[in-house]
C-alpha cells in the first residue's frame, strides 16, 4: 500500500503490542463494532455460542469472563448480563411468558418485581397472582394449566420470610412450571440455588459483586442449554448490554466478596442481637433468629446471612417518631439497595405492600456496612432519643 497521510496513519496505525503480556486485572475490552477476520469468519459465527465475537452488545472478552466466573459461583453452566437487577428479572418474564400466561409471585417480593407484574397483567394479558412466601407444597394447588413460571426470593428482601425452595421446585417441577430465584440476599454464597431444585437464578450484582455501590448490573444463571438460548434471545431481542468498565468493577470485587459477606454477617448479627434486647423495638426480621418466619428452612439451606435484616417498632410509635428515628442516625444513609461499605437504612410502609400483614408496628431495615458495630450501635441509640 502506498504511504498514507497523516489523517489515515492517526485512524489505521501499524503498530502492534507485543503479545505474551500478563496481570492479574481482566483487560477491559470496549467495542461496538467487532472486526472479523474475513468474510467467513463473519458468517460462521454464532453470537448465541460465545464462541465467536460478533457485536459489542452481545459480549466481549471482559463480559464473557465476568458471565463465566458468576456461573462458577452459583454452580451453573451459563450466564447472561443485564444493566441491573430488575432488568434480569424482566428478561425472564419476556422471554418465557406470553399473552394469555399466568405467572406466581411471592406476597413479599422485590417491589419493582410486584410493579413489573401489575404491568403484565394490565398491557400483555399475563395474569400475576401472589402466594404466601411460606406456602412450601402448598403452591402446588395453586398452579394453573396455564401457570409458566414461579418467582422465588429467598429471603423476601424487606419482610425477610425464608420459602422453602426444595417444596415449591417440587411442586412446580411436577406440573412442567419453571423456578425463578431472586438469590441477591446471599450473593450466591450462602444459597446453592441449583442444588435446592430451581432452574434459573437472578442476582443483582449492584449489592456484594461489585461491593462499592457504584455499579448497576444483574444476572441470569441457569445449567439447563435450551433454557438459557430462550434467555439469550430475549436479551438479543430487548437490547441488553453492560458496559465493560463496570464488569470490569465487578470482577475486581469479586475476589474479596466471600471476605467481605462473612464481616457483614457478623456485624449484622451483633446489631441485631442488640435491637432485639431494646424496648422500642417489638420485632427483630433476621432470618438467623430463630423467631423469624422460616429460620428453620434457613438452618437447613443456608450457611450464611450477610447484612441485610429489618426490625418491626413497637406500635406505640407512629411513622412520624420512626422517620424521626431515621433522619437522627448519622453513620446510616438513607437509601436503597445493600451489599456495600457504607450502611443503610429504609423505613418502610409495609402494610401497604403485604397483604395480611398483622404487625401494627413500623418496619425499618437496615443494611449494616463494614463500620465498627460498636459505633454503629451508638448512633442507633443516640437516633432512638428522637422518638
Amino acid at each position: 500500500m502506498a504511504k498514507k497521510s497523516a489523517q489515515t496513519t492517526l485512524i489505521h496505525s501499524d503498530y502492534a503490542a507485543p503479545e505474551g503480556f500478563s496481570a492479574f486485572p481482566t483487560a477491559i475490552h470496549h467495542a461496538s463494532t467487532v472486526l472479523f477476520k474475513d468474510v467467513e469468519a463473519m458468517r460462521s459465527g454464532e453470537w448465541k455460542e460465545k464462541n465467536a465475537y460478533t457485536y459489542g452488545l452481545h459480549g466481549t472478552p471482559t463480559t464473557f469472563t465476568l458471565e463465566a466466573r458468576l456461573a462458577e459461583i452459583e454452580g451453573g453452566s451459563f450466564c447472561l448480563l443485564a444493566p441491573s437487577g430488575l432488568a434480569a428479572i424482566a428478561m425472564v418474564d419476556f422471554a418465557l411468558l406470553k399473552t394469555g400466561d399466568d405467572v406466581l409471585l411471592p406476597d413479599n417480593v422485590y417491589n419493582p418485581n410486584r410493579e413489573l407484574g401489575t404491568w403484565l397483567t394490565r398491557d400483555f394479558g399475563i395474569t400475576a397472582r401472589y402466594y404466601d412466601p411460606l406456602i412450601g407444597a402448598g403452591i402446588g394447588a395453586m398452579i394453573q394449566a396455564n401457570t409458566k413460571l414461579i418467582w422465588t426470593e429467598a429471603p423476601g428482601s424487606v419482610s425477610m420470610e425464608v420459602p422453602d425452595l426444595p417444596a415449591i421446585c417440587k411442586a412446580a417441577h411436577d406440573k412442567g412450571v419453571l423456578v425463578a430465584l431472586d438469590n441477591t440476599w446471599s450473593a450466591g454464597l450462602a444459597l446453592r440455588g441449583f442444588d435446592r431444585g430451581v432452574d434459573i437464578i437472578m442476582q443483582a450484582l449492584t449489592k456484594y459483586q461489585s461491593g462499592g455501590s457504584d455499579v448497576l448490573m444483574g444476572a441470569l444463571i441457569t445449567r439447563d442449554r435450551a433454557l438459557n438460548d430462550r434467555l439469550a434471545l430475549a436479551h438479543m431481542r430487548l437490547g441488553m448490554g453492560v458496559s465493560p468498565d463496570d464488569a470490569y468493577l465487578v470482577m475486581r470485587g469479586l475476589p474479596s466478596m466471600k471476605l467481605r459477606f462473612e464481616a457483614h454477617d457478623a456485624s449484622a448479627r451483633k446489631v441485631a442481637t442488640w435491637l432485639k434486647a431494646r424496648p422500642e423495638v417489638a420485632r427483630v426480621l433476621h432470618p438467623a433468629f430463630a423467631d423469624c418466619p422460616g429460620h428453620d428452612i434457613w438452618q437447613r439451606d443456608f450457611s450464611g446471612a450477610g447484612g441485610l435484616f429489618s426490625v418491626v417498632f413497637d406500635a406505640r410509635y407512629t411513622e412520624a417518631q420512626t422517620d424521626r428515628f431515621v433522619d437522627q442516625l448519622e453513620l446510616f444513609g438513607l437509601g436503597y439497595s445493600w451489599g456495600g461499605a457504607n450502611s443503610l437504612v429504609m423505613p418502610y410502609r409495609i402494610q401497604a405492600m403485604r397483604s395480611g400483614w398483622s404487625d401494627g408496628g413500623v418496619l425499618v431495615r437496615f443494611n449494616i456496612g463494614l463500620e465498627d458495630t460498636v459505633d454503629l450501635i451508638a448512633d442507633i441509640e443516640q437516633a432512638f432519643s428522637a422518638l
